[in-house]
């Protein structure tokens, strides 16, 4: 199950999984692109490993990097509770 946590100003939308049985969250990103129709890529956490990433430059990677590192807290806990609209009670 993924679940949505933002949309970022550039429009590229951040989910995230469930909590996995070894313990990790995969946090998704995916960006829409007029000529490669999307960029996207996959960070684990806790261990912040990246996969998968397709059409992202480094230097976006980088600032997705800082994003999940600033809110890793929030989707470890949304991952164990069903998401943020779970968590927070909506």
């Amino acid at each position: 199950m993924m679940y949505p946590f933002m949309m970022l100003d550039d429009n590229t939308e951040v989910v995230h999984s469930e909590m996995l049985p070894d313990g990790r969250v995969k946090v998704y990103f995916e960006k829409p692109d007029a000529k490669d129709c999307f960029h996207s890529a996959v960070c684990y956490l806790p261990d912040y490993k990246w996969e998968d990433i397709n059409g992202f430059t480094p230097e976006e990677i980088a600032r997705y990097q800082e994003l999940v590192e600033s809110t890793a807290h929030l989707i470890l806990q949304f991952s164990k509770e069903g998401g943020v609209e779970n968590a927070a009670g909506f």
